[in-house]
């Protein structure tokens, strides 16, 4: 009975000293779980500082999304949430010599991120870049009006 009891505290001792040590690894991992739930990758064509300059510069690019701030116009070429998806598109512009920036941003529209997950399975299974054209038009379309324009 000495034993058992023995080996009953030794065996919770070390449950917990394990425990401790597992949970510790991932204690503070929820806020980069929160952000990754909400973020999206940006492939930015270039910031033009005024109209002229942009219609020089982007007359050939299609699609693309003009988004308009303080310091420039920005011009989008797609949209994804999958890293391996804006690979692969920024692999397509950078073909035709193009330089594609990626940025990542967090946004809380929902209805948007739910249409980009089923867009990116389009994306990630398409082999034909007219395919892939034609799905980032549909994404763009889709962030002009419901992330941009929301209000």
């Amino acid at each position: 009975m000495k034993k058992f009891l023995i080996l009953m505290i030794v065996a919770i001792i070390l449950g917990g000293v394990s425990g401790k040590i597992l949970f510790s690894k991932y204690e503070g991992l929820d806020k980069y779980l929160l952000s990754d739930k909400n973020r999206i990758y940006i492939l930015e064509e270039g910031v033009y500082p005024n109209k002229k300059s942009l219609e020089d510069n982007t007359k050939e690019i299609e699609p693309k999304l003009v988004v308009e701030n303080d310091n420039g116009y920005h011009v989008y070429v797609g949209i994804t949430r999958n890293e391996n998806n804006a690979l692969k598109i920024k692999k397509l512009y950078q073909e035709k010599g193009y330089h594609i920036y990626e940025k990542e941003k967090n946004i809380n529209n929902q209805e948007f991120l739910n249409n980009i997950e089923q867009f990116d399975v389009l994306v990630e299974s398409s082999k034909k870049e007219r395919d892939i054209s034609t799905i980032q038009e549909v994404i763009l379309a889709n962030y002009e009006e419901m992330v941009i324009n929301e209000g």
